[in-house]
């Protein structure tokens, strides 16, 4: 499929031509970094390419490629669920700073939801970042007010925060040594790497609720399925992407996983370390187990060395205060903004 309009042409990139990959990615990062400086997080061009080129069970990227004359000028990007949220897809969309109000993310937009709904999938979300010192609601952001003028509506806003490394280390043995006390039933374990067979099946019972046990605001959501196979598939396209996760569980009495943090080291991105999800089951709540997992990796993670300079970055909804208290108690400082937009297209 291509759409050619008077000046813009829109194609889909194929997994195999790398070439246009790194140049999709190139300019996918410099829009970001366009919104929010150095605090701009974006796939590396071998992330995306190991994605496309091999992907795994549980999702499916498509990714595209506006011209001008030959000229790359705007990317799309649609995330397919292939496993739960069916009716779902993730959106993005950049336009080079000198090249807008052209009329060409209003092209892109169109020939993304027009692919979308050939999949089926009529719940459109889309991300979009904005300065720190901009309104919570996204007020006046480029993007949120494009996406309101396209029929999405701002649903959720997040915001990023960052932790140099090294952190402060006697600050993160402090926080553990208080939480301590409060945990005693429960045993912690850190690895790097795949998550064990024997605690794999009740880390993604819990690690499967994120999607809604976080705050979500107006958004449309489902939990993720539980499917092992898938999430080995998972893991495979992770290494493939020289991404090292670092885990720390909470394990009742029975073994099995009531409390989990996760951080991604990209080899290919020295800037970064990821911190996904974080989250304790909702009857083991209030034994300080999300302080004390989340401390317990990054000290894992610290203690293997080689890190110093990058930065620890983390996504918050602006509503989720206990969170956004653990993070700064442990040092972590807001950088940015960000806010979830959703869209309903008619079926």
């Amino acid at each position: 499929m291509s759409a050619m309009t008077t000046d813009l042409v829109i194609r889909p990139v194929d997994p195999r031509d790398e070439d246009a990959i790194r140049a999709w990615t190139a300019l996918s990062t410099a829009v970001v970094e366009h919104e929010i400086g150095d605090s701009g997080a974006m796939w590396t061009a071998p992330e995306m390419i190991a994605v496309l080129q091999n992907p795994p069970n549980n999702r499916h990227e498509l990714i595209f490629n506006g011209t001008v004359d030959g000229e790359l000028v705007a990317t799309g990007w649609i995330t397919l669920p292939q496993l739960d949220n069916l009716r779902s897809a993730d959106l993005y969309l950049g336009v080079r700073p000198d090249h807008r109000r052209k009329g060409y993310g209003t092209q892109v937009l169109a020939l993304l939801e027009t692919v979308c709904a050939e999949h089926g999938r009529t719940i459109l979300s889309a991300l979009t970042d904005w300065p720190y010192d901009g309104s919570p609601d996204g007020t006046g952001a480029p993007g949120v007010e494009f996406g309101k003028v396209h029929g999405f509506e701002f649903a959720l806003g997040d915001v990023q925060r960052e932790l140099p490394l090294p952190a402060d280390e006697v600050r993160l043995k402090e926080l553990a040594a208080e939480a301590a006390p409060h945990h005693s039933d429960y045993e912690l374990r850190s690895w790097t790497g795949p998550v064990p067979d024997d605690i794999v099946l009740s880390y993604l019972e819990l690690s499967a609720t994120l999607a809604t046990e976080a705050p979500t605001g107006d958004l449309e959501v489902e939990n993720a399925a539980v499917d092992v196979e898938a999430h080995r598939s998972a893991e495979r396209v992770l290494a493939e992407q020289q991404r090292t996760p670092w885990h720390t569980v909470a394990l009742d009495r029975d073994g099995r996983v009531v409390a989990y943090s996760d951080l991604i080291v990209p080899a290919t991105d020295p800037k970064w370390v990821f911190q996904w999800g974080t989250l304790v089951a909702k009857e083991h709540r209030g034994h300080r187990l999300g302080l004390a997992v989340k401390v317990a990796n990054l000290l894992a993670l610290q203690a293997a060395g080689g890190l110093d300079g990058r930065r620890v970055v983390t996504w918050n909804a602006e509503v989720n205060e206990h969170m956004i208290g653990v993070n700064e108690r442990m040092g972590f400082i807001a950088m940015a903004r960000g806010g979830s937009l959703q869209k309903k297209l008619e079926e």
